[in-house]
């Protein structure tokens, strides 16, 4: 009896076999939350403020989904977090225009500093490996 078996879930992982999904996920869950509230923005901001913001938490989704999947990750990671700053910005002056109320800022600042929590991690322990001068040093060692 030949019964179809589904492929394991393939996930990007570390080096210590760790999965890093976290801040994907992270960031696709903002997203999720986002694209609603944007659609509610009045006609003109949606397609420029709204626009902007959404493109750029895309962006950074590709960008993380890129440094799951590669080696040479520092420089995504620098480049996601230097776009989640823009979001940050982008957020507050979409509050402080009376585009989004105070829950929602407050929620989504959450979600920004969460998601950048996860990649400042990642991008911490990207810059710990490799590096002599970052590396435990052993007390026996002479």
């Amino acid at each position: 009896m030949n019964q179809a078996v589904d492929p394991p879930e393939q996930r990007p992982e570390s080096r210590t076999g760790r999965t890093n999904v976290a801040a994907v996920e992270g960031c696709y869950q903002l997203l999720l939350w986002l694209i609603p509230v944007l659609d509610n923005l009045p006609r003109r901001q949606k397609f420029q403020l709204g626009d902007r913001m959404q493109a750029t938490a895309m962006q950074v989704l590709d960008i993380l989904v890129a440094a799951a999947y590669t080696r040479e990750r520092s420089a995504l990671l620098q480049q996601a977090n230097l776009e989640l700053e823009k979001l940050r910005l982008w957020i507050r002056l979409a509050h402080e225009l009376q585009l989004l109320d105070f829950k929602r800022y407050e929620h989504a600042a959450r979600l920004i500093d969460d998601l950048g929590r996860q990649v400042g991690g990642w991008l911490r322990s990207q810059q710990g490996r490799g590096h002599p001068s970052r590396q435990r040093i052993d007390a026996k060692t002479p």
